[in-house]
């Protein structure tokens, strides 16, 4: 198995770009192609999820790709801590700029979580077939 790989990102708007690239070159590196483009869309949420709602002012996030033959985990680790209550699922309307966030990740992952991160903080992480031989999704 290949090692975890991880990388931060500053608090600017060209980090959400730079987080897809670094995505999309370590599943090459790792010669995982097939779950690259919904690993990417994923990653794009995320990431501007992490610099709108999900860091204090002036701080940035961790994007952390690590790998099993059956899987990949994405995780995306920023400075506020989780709300309270679950993230809800919404259904954004047509003329909507924003609000599709969770429901693309809950189609395009096999499973998706929110946990606490220590001293502070929070980690959004999903998991996506590898569609090497022998993956078979399941349920987080």
């Amino acid at each position: 198995m290949p090692d975890a790989k991880q990388k931060f990102f500053d608090p600017r708007p060209e980090s959400v770009g730079l987080a897809r690239d670094f995505a999309v070159t370590t599943l090459s590196s790792w010669g995982l192609h097939s779950p690259a483009e919904d690993i990417r869309l994923c990653v794009s949420e995320l990431a501007s999820n992490a610099l709108i709602h999900g860091s204090d002012y002036d701080h940035g996030f961790l994007v952390r790709l690590d790998t099993d033959d059956d899987f990949v985990r994405l995780e995306v680790h920023d400075s506020r801590p989780r709300h309270r209550r679950e993230p809800k699922i919404t259904h954004a309307a047509e003329i909507d700029i924003t609000g599709r966030g969770l429901r693309i990740v809950s189609v395009l992952a096999a499973g998706w979580g929110v946990e606490d991160r220590r001293p502070s903080g929070k980690i959004v992480w999903m998991l996506f077939k590898t569609g090497q031989p022998g993956g078979q999704a399941r349920a987080c």
